[in-house]
């Protein structure tokens, strides 16, 4: 008050000065030591869009000067602009186009990017190179750059954050995220190399979907660059770039730069639809296209809002959940979508306690327990689901799914369903046994059992599931007949045989064991199990083995076994003798009964001997899905040695059976392109050729996508080399002519 004392000494004007300076409000006490009167209120906005700047003023209450600023300055309209309200440093221009200039009309195009001025309103005439400063300062709001939020206020460029504040250093990254950390997008790059030929003159180069950020493709060669769009709404679009400038395809600035050997695309994003780059033939010579830009990753986990609290009173819980969240279509897709990316990282719930107030009629304040120890969340739970409504070729299956919640003594009970949809509800109806079902597999037909004559053929008839292995549950009514009549052209000298001449082994053995080894199915039936080994090392003994009536039951996926009377059809045989060969080098004098009941009448004993599978190749594929081959073996069915393939019949080989492996995806991996030519003939040369770090999507398509090399984990392979390393041959070097 000593300065207020010297200016005016006389007491009623001291009074009056004390009653105004204590009336003030919203003063802080830097401003009271300062003697500033409160600030005034904020000015209109000098923008309605796009970014503005607005003022507050506040007047010096001090006979002298006081310190600090008299003027502050905030950002305001921080909204975009409809494409269709252009640039502002260009409405500025335009506003001079009713003005003479020198006595002469002009339109007036914006300068932007002065590095000396960029708050100085400097236009160019259209169509001339006459650039004149039509106003010394631009409008507050004004972007000092066209690529910066920093603006113009009072003729002075202003620090603008990503936040929008002014005098702000956050920056965005190159996702588009103000202070991110670059995790939403990834990085995409990649060379291509044109391979038109006369009847394809177009190709595309990449494809860049829509919400990339910071592009930039440059084509060194003869070809020309054009784009193709297409909307998230369907719609498509074309442009031709047939110029150097600044264009706005579906309402994406594209910044195109065209010289005689190159062409430059630039777009800053983010893309307000999928663009596909496309290459045009110009010329006989190749070109080369190097892109790069930041993808977005469209689907990303988000945070939902906290679920209704557990108890109404006495303290409960609430907590938020994640979901994954598809950026284009706006809504909700499944989590596979989110854990395709590994930059995605799902938020943990973020728990919080609620409705604290004591019950009614309790002693007052419960304790929250933890969550996940004393006090369980509340959860879907499921009953088993029904048995399929059918075996095979595609079934439903259903159960029910509600919601329940645990107490602290374990007590489970029913709640409301809105208590479990912070996780999505388990399924109640899924499909089943989507497999096609049995059918019947033909081989082909054994010769005729005679040399001469009429006499029979058989073939063995497989019921083959989806696997490709053989099993049960084909319809016998479906069946292919395993035996037809043949006719051998050749006339018989010899005694008439009874006809038709039954078939003897191997074939109509193997055709009868193929119909013993039948599966369990849903019908009461004979199921054989495996012969024993032959009782005896040497010459003729007895295996044996177990029929048993045995019935699946549909419902529980097992198998019951049944009095023999329950099974139709005649029983399988549980003996047969067995021939192990001569002992001892004794030669076998077996009589013509003995062999056929033991070997069907075969005079020799080749029936022994018959293919089987064992086991697997080796997978053909590392990763990204292979194929695998059974091992067909020829084998001695006493002894179950393998034995010279020669020794089994080749019409007998079973069919091809082949299955998948290695179905998990290939890691990223290089991608390593040809050498090109040396760029010498002899002497030191150079050659270079292409290397990027990919990762397969589809080997059926041969799908892949490029991706940053610091994914590859393996050393990159060398990309340059020494070529030619040889003396060129002597040559003649003429001098210049003498004068």
């Amino acid at each position: 008050m000593e300065c207020c004392r010297r200016a005016s000494p006389g007491t009623p004007f001291l009074l009056l000065a004390f009653l105004l300076l204590s009336s003030r409000t919203a003063r802080s006490e830097e401003d009271r030591d300062g003697l500033w009167d409160a600030w005034g209120p904020w000015s209109e906005c000098s923008r309605t869009c796009g970014g503005g700047a607005s003022y507050s003023l506040r007047r010096c209450l001090s006979s002298k000067s006081c310190e600090g600023r008299n003027i502050r300055y905030r950002t305001c309209s921080n909204v975009d602009c409809p494409p269709e309200a252009g640039d502002f440093r260009a409405q500025q221009c335009s506003a001079h186009n009713d003005v003479k200039y020198h006595g002469q009309f002009y339109e007036w195009l914006p300068v932007s990017n002065d590095p000396d001025n960029p708050c100085s309103l400097k236009c160019q005439a259209k169509g001339t190179a006459l650039v004149v400063e039509l106003a010394p300062k631009v409008l507050d709001g004004t972007r000092c750059y066209t690529e910066s939020l920093d603006m113009c206020i009072s003729g002075l460029c202003q620090i603008v954050g990503c936040d929008h504040q002014l005098g702000s250093t956050i920056k965005e990254d190159n996702c588009g995220v103000c202070n991110g950390d670059g995790s939403t997008c990834r990085l995409v790059r990649g060379q291509y190399k044109s391979q038109l030929t006369a009847t394809k003159l177009d190709n595309t180069v990449v494809g860049i979907p829509y919400g990339s950020r910071h592009i930039r493709l440059v084509l060194k060669g003869p070809d020309h660059l054009y784009l193709e769009t297409k909307t998230l709404q369907g719609a498509k679009g074309e442009n031709s770039l047939s110029s150097t400038g600044i264009f706005l395809v579906d309402n994406s600035s594209v910044d195109f730069q065209k010289f005689p050997d190159k062409e430059i695309l630039r777009m800053a994003g983010p893309l307000t639809a999928d663009f596909i780059v496309k290459i045009r033939s110009s010329g006989p010579e190749n070109s080369t296209v190097q892109f790069i830009f930041y993808q977005p990753i469209i689907h990303r986990w988000r945070e939902t809002d906290f679920f209704p609290c557990s108890a109404t009173c006495g303290g409960g819980y609430q907590l938020t959940s994640a979901e994954c969240y598809d950026l284009r279509s706006n809504r909700v897709v499944a989590d596979q979508y989110c854990h395709y990316y590994p930059e995605n990282i799902k938020p943990k719930p973020k728990l919080q306690e609620c409705n604290l107030d004591p019950c009614p009629a309790s002693d007052g304040y419960k304790q929250i327990m933890p969550y996940d120890i004393y006090h369980p969340l509340p959860r879907w739970e499921a009953t088993p689901w029904t048995a399929c409504s059918s075996s095979c070729g595609g079934g439903i299956q259903s159960r029910a799914v509600s919601c329940v919640e645990e107490d602290i003594q374990g007590h489970v009970s029913s709640a409301e369903e809105w208590k479990c949809m912070y996780t999505p509800k388990m399924p109640t109806v899924q499909p089943c046994n989507i497999f096609d079902c049995p059918k019947w597999l033909a081989q082909e037909w054994s010769p005729c059992t005679v040399t001469c004559g009429q006499g029979l053929r058989y073939r063995v008839v497989l019921c083959i599931d989806h696997r490709e292995v053989h099993t049960g549950g084909c319809s016998p009514k479906t069946k292919p007949h395993i035996k037809e009549e043949c006719i051998i052209p050749t006339p018989c000298y010899k005694p008439k045989e009874k006809l038709p001449v039954e078939a003897k082994l191997p074939w109509y053995k193997q055709a009868q064991e193929f119909e013993e080894g039948a599966a369990v199915s849903e019908e009461p039936s004979f199921i054989p199990e495996a012969w024993s080994a032959c009782t005896v090392t040497c010459g003729v003994g007895t295996q044996v083995r177990i029929v048993r009536c045995q019935v699946l039951l549909s419902f529980s996926q097992s198998v019951a076994d049944l009095p023999v009377d329950e099974c139709e059809g005649p029983k399988p045989a549980s003996q047969r003798p067995c021939y192990a060969g001569p002992c001892h080098g004794e030669t076998p004098e077996l009589n013509l009964e003995e062999t056929d009941g033991l070997l069907g009448g075969l005079q020799d004993f080749d029936q022994l001997y018959d293919w089987e599978y064992e086991g697997f190749t080796k997978c053909s594929e590392s990763c990204g899905g292979g194929v695998q081959e059974a091992v067909v073996s020829c084998l001695n069915k006493q002894t179950r040695e393998p034995v010279d393939e020669n020794l089994c019949v080749t019409s007998r080989r079973p069919p091809q059976l082949l299955k998948s492996c290695s179905l998990d995806p290939c890691p990223a991996r290089w991608e390593i392109g040809k050498w090109s030519p040396c760029s010498l003939t002899c002497g030191v040369g150079l050659q270079t050729r292409d290397v990027f770090c990919s990762h397969l999507l589809s080997r059926e398509i041969n799908e892949t996508v490029i991706l940053a090399d610091e994914l590859c984990r393996q050393p990159k392979p060398t990309t340059v080399q020494a070529c030619n390393r040889f003396n060129c041959p002597p040559a003649w070097y003429p001098a210049q002519w003498q004068p």
